[in-house]
């Protein structure tokens, strides 16, 4: 069929369990597709139950729940003339991840989704099996495939079968998380597939935080020659319509010698049963779109941009208001404040001041000319006195010993103490403020430091923490940037003794972050590292330190993750391990 069909891409920020909210969501996006004159609206991968879902899938009574929600959807819509494809899960012999085609008051068709992911973040294997059709909907009197995330990443998958079984427009949900740059790697792609199989390819994705995940949005179709068309908002809610024009498809595949290929299209047909969902449109009237371009962000405005969205919907989607940071006068508690304010508004943020006898006066000085820039409260709770008392509780088992980093934890903790009663006490998340760099040779103690809730900038090096601070001042607008200039430039210091510095015990950032990218994220062995140039002394040290800090890391407060691979879900390496690679 030719002629122009009109598509919607509802990229909603769902909330895991919150069902009611959800359907709430997807029914008002729904009536907004609908006034727009849309013939098709899309949803998210799972956005009946949020993405990922995890464990929830092992009850019952929650599947039962998800699909009670979905009929919900269905005779809420059936008074309109519009097609929904939304995420749910199906059971039937098992459970499956799974798209629902409704019209007309009905759940017309379901596809389950064929490649599970188990890899990285991705648990699909333990919960989903895994479907073994790629059916066609017959949607408006159109060929329409859909099929699910990691389903397009395949050449010879779903969205091949469905084109060569006369699919003209594949429909591609997804729940796709984010990590920096990630969007150019989609895109590309997506345009492969679209230009390869000849055909309109509609790509939505989820938006919003879920414990350590960013969904970005990003939602996009493309035309059969590769195109983009429409490109959604970056880390917001959007609504993405678009018309395309059918005609394009029959054009592109004249030219395409391989739909003859019999091989080929036996090879679709035999497994892609035609689903009839709805005869021609309905001669609805559609309002004319208006156009509108969006550039993808800057690489630290993406990065940003995903740590206030992660923030926000961490401490929004767990019931608290109001967050409490440890402020230090270094560079790492101050970004962590400024996206805390950016995200949750300056009236719900406080910082907390801990000076020691270590604690220079230039750094009360920053914390107090920060706390002004950002408009916060600022509690000030000296620890000195209480250090005192704990030195002298423990002079007696320590006779004879020397000052080593026992006493300097012990300040650590001190801090972490407190700021854990004022959580408690009036009911503020404790956002912590350790950094990728030092999370990942465990330069934090434990129980200290690395007491409380969320941790902002776990997955964010140290170099990338000065770049996004200096973006965050950049971009101030209202008056004076909040991070004081001097804490983009003193040497970073944890000020635990005297004439302390970060370097004294570990290789300038600018040296150890390569190193670490290597080791952690590309799983580049000693030899391999150290033929990149890098001192091998000092890439020994460094791979020591990662290896010894394990322990650490399973303790720590989950925190956004913004790299391919982040301390977490994506890395599962044993602490008792004596492999030394």
């Amino acid at each position: 069929m030719n002629g122009t069909i009109r598509i919607g891409l509802a990229q909603i920020n769902a909330s895991v369990g919150d069902l009611d909210g959800n359907v709430k969501k997807i029914l008002r996006f729904v009536e907004d597709a609908n006034r727009q004159g849309v013939d098709i609206v899309a949803f998210p991968e799972l956005a009946i139950t949020g993405y990922p879902p995890e464990d929830l899938l092992l009850k019952p009574g929650f599947i039962d729940d998800n699909y009670a929600s979905l009929q919900k959807i269905a005779k809420k819509t059936s008074a309109l003339d519009i097609a929904v494809v939304v995420g749910f899960v199906d059971r039937s012999d098992d459970i499956y991840n799974s798209a629902a085609v409704i019209s007309n008051g009905r759940i017309a068709g379901i596809y389950h989704k064929n490649y599970l992911p188990n890899y990285g973040v991705f648990d699909e294997k333990r919960y989903f099996k895994g479907g073994k059709e790629c059916p066609i909907f017959i949607i408006w009197g159109i060929p329409v495939g859909i099929n699910i995330c990691e389903d397009i990443w395949y050449p010879d998958g779903p969205s091949m079968n469905q084109s060569l079984a006369g699919a003209q427009l594949i429909i591609n949900i997804n729940s796709s998380p984010y990590h920096a740059g990630k969007w150019r790697f989609r895109e590309r792609m997506v345009s492969t597939r679209a230009s390869d199989n000849a055909v309109f390819i509609a790509y939505i994705n989820l938006v919003g935080g879920q414990d350590e995940l960013v969904f970005d949005g990003h939602s996009m179709m493309f035309s059969p020659a590769g195109e983009l068309i429409a490109r959604g908002k970056q880390f917001e809610e959007d609504l993405v319509s678009s018309d395309i024009d059918l005609k394009l498809v029959e054009l592109a595949r004249l030219h395409d010698p391989r739909r003859s290929a019999k091989m080929f299209s036996e090879q679709a047909i035999s497994h892609v049963p035609a689903i009839k969902v709805s005869d021609s449109r309905p001669g609805k009237k559609r309002p004319k779109l208006l156009h509108r371009t969006l550039e993808p962000l800057d690489s630290r405005a993406e990065v940003y941009q995903a740590l206030l969205l992660g923030t926000r919907d961490y401490v929004s989607k767990n019931r608290f208001k109001e967050v409490v940071i440890g402020l230090s006068g270094g560079i790492d508690s101050s970004l962590v404040a400024a996206i805390a304010v950016d995200a949750l508004g300056k009236e719900n943020v406080a910082g907390l001041f801990m000076p020691s006898q270590y604690t220079m006066p230039e750094s009360g000085e920053d914390v107090h000319l920060l706390v002004k820039n950002l408009g916060i409260r600022l509690l000030t709770i000296p620890i000195q006195d209480i250090f005192k008392s704990y030195v002298d509780i423990l002079s007696e088992s320590f006779a004879g010993l020397k000052p080593d980093v026992t006493e300097e934890n012990l300040q650590a903790r001190i801090r972490g103490n407190i700021i854990m009663a004022l959580s408690n006490k009036f009911g503020r998340l404790v956002l912590t403020t350790g950094n990728k760099s030092e999370m990942s040779v465990g330069y934090a103690t434990l129980y200290g430091d690395m007491a409380g809730g969320f941790a902002v900038i776990k997955d964010v090096p140290k170099t990338l923490v000065y770049e996004l601070a200096r973006y965050r001042n950049m971009i101030e607008k209202s008056g004076e940037p909040p991070i004081p200039e001097r804490v983009l430039v003193k040497e970073p210091t944890a000020e635990l003794r005297p004439g302390q510095k970060d370097s004294d015990t570990l290789p300038p950032y600018e040296i150890l972050d390569p190193i670490l990218h290597a080791y952690v994220e590309e799983d580049r062995s000693f030899k391999e590292i150290v033929e990149t140039g890098c001192n091998e002394e000092t890439v020994a040290k460094v791979i020591s330190m990662v290896d010894r800090s394990e322990y650490k890391r399973r303790q720590a407060p989950p925190g956004i993750k913004i790299t391919p691979r982040a301390f977490g879900k994506d890395w599962r390496v044993p602490i008792t391990n004596r492999y030394k690679g």
